[in-house]
């Protein structure tokens, strides 16, 4: 975006006196900022290329598998549900990444911070501008992947209705509800809002490391370090405490690593999706209150030390 179109767009925010301009949190100017980061996300190449890998990804998964329904719908929901996380989180790093260094180099930043915004509506318009960005492509992919599993789920009812159609009644019932309860259970939705949170904590730590990192590479190359170190981090954690015991020092090392590598693994509820198993709603509630607790924080750690960058 172009230093002339942020700019114009955040033009009705500098009619006022500093003074009035610093002295509330404003949400139109967060508005403003979002919309242009939103905008801006929208435009790259790379966005695309990873949706229309994800939803290629979601489609050919119907042709993966040729067993029982039970197993067909099993590999549909896993492939599907992994083909989310997986671009959701590649969206998020590589996405937020860019956003700092990009306008530094554009000198957007200085336009938009010359106005004045104050340097933590611009972080948290930049933040939500990406959580945005990652709800459209989620919800996207969920709709794909729900409209293929609801026409395997139809192709596979009218078979089993043409090969049981001398059955008893009850007995093609029974049949065809097995056919429903292996498709579809109402675990996908919650399943699917985990995912998207951890895409919103991935995003919000990147922009954390963008904020003293040197370029765009480099915030990827630490975050695809952080990004496995996360998924790996409950196993080191059993072992650590089984060597090392459960004293005090140790738990507070622990957690001092948990906040800096937080546990993905955590977010991991794909395998009891795809398994039937009922998600619990307090495993649900812990899960979406550590995610949301963790975006927090980053963007608050974001917008501390972006706030003493010298530009």
């Amino acid at each position: 975006m172009s230093n002339g179109e942020t700019a114009s767009t955040l033009q009705p925010f500098s009619d006022s006196t500093p003074a009035q301009r610093y002295r509330a949190f404003s949400f139109a100017r967060v508005g403003a900022i979002t919309s242009n980061t939103l905008t801006e996300l929208a435009r790259l190449k790379v966005f695309y290329v990873l949706l229309i890998f994800a939803l290629v990804l979601i489609g050919s998964s119907i042709f993966m598998a040729q067993f029982s329904f039970q197993q067909e719908f099993q590999i549909l929901k896993d492939v599907s549900l992994g083909a989310i996380s997986l671009f959701t989180s590649l969206l998020a790093i590589v996405a937020t990444a860019r956003l700092l260094p990009q306008d530094v180099e554009d000198r957007t930043v200085y336009t938009i911070l010359a106005k004045p915004v104050p340097r933590f509506e611009y972080v948290v318009g930049k933040i939500a501008g990406v959580v945005l960005l990652l709800a459209i492509s989620t919800l996207i992919m969920s709709a794909a992947f729900l409209l293929v599993l609801y026409m395997r789920e139809q192709a596979v009812l009218h078979a089993t209705a043409r090969q049981m159609a001398g059955a008893p009644g009850e007995q093609l019932a029974d049949a065809l509800r097995a056919v429903k309860s292996s498709a579809f259970n109402f675990d996908i939705f919650p399943g699917i809002l985990i995912i998207y949170l951890k895409a919103c904590l991935l995003a919000a730590l990147t922009l954390f490391v963008s904020t003293f990192a040197t370029s765009t590479i480099f915030t990827i190359v630490v975050m695809a370090f952080i990004y496995f170190i996360g998924h790996l981090q409950a196993t080191a954690r059993e072992y650590w405490l089984q060597e090392h015991g459960g004293g005090l020092v140790t738990r507070i090392f622990l957690a001092v690593v948990a906040l800096f590598f937080p546990d993905l693994q955590a977010f991991n509820l794909v395998d009891d999706i795809v398994a039937g198993t009922a998600i619990s709603l307090g495993v649900f509630a812990k899960t979406a209150v550590l995610g949301v607790f963790y975006t927090t924080i980053y963007t608050l750690l974001a917008a501390f030390v972006f706030y003493g960058k010298e530009l």
